[in-house]
């Protein structure tokens, strides 16, 4: 989570622009006229140097003013984006608009840093889920240099080619929809019964207005759907509860070892059946890119909650 600005009352930036314009236009006028009253009291040296005094003072005044206020906040975001978010983030700025500038960047960063923490984290993954059939398809190559290998075998690893084949590009493919699932779309909403009426057997227990896109809900009622069905479900239904979603099916549940791993990158129980295990991380990630997130909650059949957030 990206540190907070801590809010101070600040002068804004057009005052601060504005109050030294006014100096600078001001200055002048208040030396000559305190030139033309002191300068026949005191003398017209005396006079000079107060003058000078007075000018000095109100430079270093608004020097100390532009330093704290606009030039040391510029350059404390700047290290801090230099440094890529590796160094301790400033906790405050110096005018309000520098303090939102702020807020956005911190953002920005623990946004990007999260993108590449998650993108490595689904390249390891990758790399190692792909280990299985490249060596399938290897073996199964080999085997088939034999010149004396019957037909029947050569068909049996034929067809293991090409069931290896298909399921590393299912990975690849889970591994794109992944990363394009972090992507923001505009945010919007959708009447929940327009998302659920054309998805069987899924029905809806209380309508309402989803705050999320509709291609993004699309996705999300697909996958959960799909996923519920793949382990035994007959129907799954959806509650709008004002603040989150309930999304509920009647099939076997999720085991207690597994409840923990089901939103992991690549975990499956239907690797057999050729279950690549990304439909549950990319409905988290789609969720997460909106501001909203999900959980499952332990209860009978499989539960989970969208909590809408913003």
């Amino acid at each position: 989570m990206p540190r907070r600005v801590i809010r101070k009352w600040r002068p804004p930036l057009a005052f601060v622009l504005g109050g030294t314009l006014a100096a600078v236009f001001c200055l002048p006028l208040i030396g000559i006229g305190y030139f033309r009253v002191a300068g026949g009291i005191l003398g017209w040296g005396e006079t000079s140097w107060m003058i000078g005094l007075m000018a000095f003072v109100a430079t270093a005044i608004l020097g100390v003013l532009l330093w704290r206020l606009v030039l040391q906040p510029v350059r404390a975001l700047t290290a801090y984006a230099r440094n890529e978010g590796a160094s301790d983030a400033p906790t405050h700025f110096g005018t309000p608009e520098f303090s939102q500038l702020g807020e956005a960047v911190l953002e920005m960063t623990a946004a990007l840093r999260g993108r590449e923490a998650v993108l490595r984290s689904y390249a390891d993954h990758v790399t190692h889920e792909l280990k299985s059939p490249l060596t399938v398809i290897q073996g199964a190559a080999e085997l088939l240099e034999d010149p004396d290998l019957d037909h029947a075998d050569r068909a049996q690893l034929l067809r293991g080619i090409r069931d290896n084949t298909a399921r590393m590009e299912a990975l690849l493919d889970g591994q794109r929809a992944l990363a394009q699932a972090q992507d923001v779309i505009a945010p919007g909403e959708c009447l929940l019964s327009d998302v659920v009426k054309d998805i069987l057997p899924a029905v809806v227990l209380t309508d309402g207005l989803v705050p999320l896109p509709r291609d993004v809900m699309d996705v999300v009622a697909t996958h959960l759907v799909g996923n519920a069905l793949a382990h035994g479900a007959k129907t799954i239904s959806f509650d709008h509860q004002g603040t989150h979603l309930l999304v509920q099916d009647d099939g076997a549940g999720i085991s207690p070892g597994n409840r923990d791993r089901i939103f992991d990158p690549f975990f499956t129980t239907r690797r057999d059946a050729g279950g690549t295990g990304m439909g549950l991380p990319i409905v988290r990630q789609m969720l997460e890119a909106q501001g909203a997130s999900i959980r499952l909650l332990d209860a009978p059949g499989a539960v989970f909650q969208i909590s809408f957030d913003r």
